[in-house]
């Protein structure tokens, strides 16, 4: 005998609350806490946080330089992103699953490691340019200590974001346009200005309002760039403020996240605004353009993307590996000045680095347990919900990873300042306000692949199940896990690779004992330790491609789209 379909129905309103419940706990909360200590504080209506920080210079300044270096980066970006973009899924090029793979990877190395790879590739202290002898003499100020190198390493960071984007876009291409621009005629650079561009345009105003929040929301790389130079950002500000101020400036601080939310948002918005201004829609859909045959051109193009990645991958990590394996500043890298003695302080002598790994793998792991099961049944009502309502359950769960980390951070700390309600528990302080962050931030990159595989499997099993008699949990648990189970394990294990080396949190929350592997890196560079800083980075390194590569041998049995660098 099937479910009664009242009792179907109060399942599926209890599963409904179940994941109301946890989206209100971990994406409405902190924000509506963080909007009451902006305009009232201590329970009362006060504005003197925002006329505070209206009235001083110094936000002002950090407010500008934030929209430059967003721009900037989100200019390099954009030209870097939408070429490779046309470059992999236009032309006939080989080796393009290799190329990809490489190209996305710097988006999924931590924006410090980044900018402290670039750091030791150009510095005067660079093992590189000592090997041939075309160092800097030391002391000579690093170039990349500068608004230009800030918008550089944004811009080689969020590329492959906009490449993602923009590929994903290009596969929704109508080939009859193509082809019929072809047969009157048009050679590929008419064809891509008159015909492929126009189309993509949405998609590429929608790539490049994401690259503009992500550059305005880094911490990362103007910590490592601009707090050496005196070139503060929103980000960089309230940690310097927050470091020196404590719990005090809390309301302060709050006001200059939401400041970081407000252009943030504003980006999103003008993209909304100036997609609904014109009319992108497409008449037809079928197969993608055929690829363009480019003939003699194509070994010189693929030598182009080969140096490509040597420049915004290889060049640095070099850099990085050599700085690490030297026994310090300025001292050239030779056989007999090579030594592994950073990797073994780091790994088993300091006790800071020690606890960081531990904290490090156990929060990853936690959070990406947590969101693949979460994904589970938040992915089933978004992506089988019929309510009206369900599509704001999907903007909530992605906002805390949409705005830009540090508004979470301080939203958390606002959250747990004091002891929680009824059991008294405090978080404060602890690892634990990290793993809640963690767990608010990254739960949307096991959604949206669960969403996808959802919209992907046939419904009718899980519907015969219930016919005969099953209880949507039951359902849930026998038939629709193992069915999407293996997109929600590649969203996990993307958790696990952001939340990794993860920064831009954690340097607002970490406290004694609960160091994670980005604030002890960004501890040895800060301290001028850039050797240790240079072995935790390559350890980093390491481990998230080595996971890249290993996901990648199980690429064919996941669903389309799950991983970003697979078709």
């Amino acid at each position: 005998m099937g479910v009664s379909a009242p009792e179907g129905q109060g399942q599926r309103m209890a599963l409904t609350a179940m994941v109301v419940a946890v989206i209100v706990v971990f994406s409405l909360m902190p924000m509506l806490r963080l909007l009451q200590e902006i305009v009232l504080p201590g329970g009362h209506f006060s504005l003197a946080a925002v006329g505070k920080g209206l009235g001083d210079p110094v936000v002002w300044r950090a407010t500008m330089n934030s929209l430059v270096v967003g721009l900037g980066g989100t200019a390099l970006a954009l030209v870097l992103g939408v070429l490779v973009a046309f470059i992999v899924g236009l032309t006939d090029i080989r080796m393009t699953q290799a190329l990809v793979l490489c190209f996305v990877t710097p988006l999924m190395i931590a924006p410090q490691v980044t900018a402290l790879a670039w750091l030791q590739l150009f510095g005067p202290s660079s093992a590189l340019l000592h090997l041939f002898g075309i160092a800097p003499p030391l002391g000579t100020p690093n170039p990349l200590y500068s608004a230009g190198g800030i918008m550089a390493l944004l811009g080689i960071q969020y590329s492959p974001l906009v490449f993602l984007v923009v590929r994903a876009g290009m596969r929704r291409l109508p080939r009859e346009l193509v082809e019929a621009a072809k047969a009157s005629g048009a050679g590929p650079f008419r064809v891509a200005g008159t015909i492929i561009l126009p189309l993509m345009t949405p998609v590429i105003v929608g790539a490049a309002a994401l690259t503009f929040v992500s550059c305005v929301g880094n911490f990362g790389i103007p910590a490592f760039l601009g707090i050496p130079a005196n070139y503060l950002v929103l980000p960089t500000l309230i940690f310097q403020r927050l470091a020196g101020g404590g719990p005090a400036v809390l309301s302060d601080v709050a006001f200059l996240s939401v400041i970081i939310g407000v252009i943030a948002m504003a980006g999103i918005f003008l993209q909304d605004f100036y997609s609904r201004r014109r009319d992108f829609r497409i008449t037809t859909a079928s197969l993608p353009p055929e690829p363009y045959a480019l003939g003699r051109w194509r070994l010189p193009l693929e030598l182009s993307m080969i140096a490509l990645i040597a420049v915004i991958l290889v060049l640095p990590i070099c850099g990085l590996l050599m700085t690490s394996l030297v026994r310090g500043y300025g001292v050239m890298l030779t056989a007999d000045t090579i030594t592994l003695d950073n990797y073994r302080f780091i790994l088993f002598e300091h006790a800071a680095s020690r606890r960081a790994f531990l904290n490090s793998f156990s929060l990853s792991i936690a959070v990406a347990i947590f969101a693949v099961f979460v994904a589970v049944p938040v992915g089933y009502v978004i992506a089988w919900g019929k309510a009206r309502w369900i599509k704001w359950l999907s903007v909530s769960v992605e906002l805390p990873y949409a705005l830009p980390g540090v508004v979470l951070a301080i939203a958390s700390l606002l959250l747990f300042l004091k002891p929680l309600p009824v059991l008294g528990v405090q978080l404060y302080n602890t690892v634990w306000i990290i793993l809640f962050a963690y767990l608010a931030r990254f739960l949307v990159l096991s959604v949206r692949p669960t969403v996808n595989a959802y919209a992907q499997i046939d419904r009718s099993l899980e519907e015969a199940a219930e016919v005969a008699g099953a209880r949507l949990f039951t359902r849930l648990s026998t038939i629709v896990f193992p069915l999407v189970a293996p997109a929600a394990i590649a969203g996990g294990i993307l958790v696990f690779m952001t939340a990794l080396s993860e920064l831009t949190v954690s340097a607002l929350l970490w406290s004694s004992g609960a160091e994670t592997l980005g604030v002890v890196i960004f501890s040895f560079e800060q301290g001028g330790d850039s050797k240790y800083a240079s072995a935790l980075s390559a350890v980093v390194v390491a481990i998230t491609f080595l996971m890249m590569l290993g996901v990648n041998l199980f690429a064919r049995k996941l669903p389309s789209g799950v991983l970003p660098w697979r078709d």
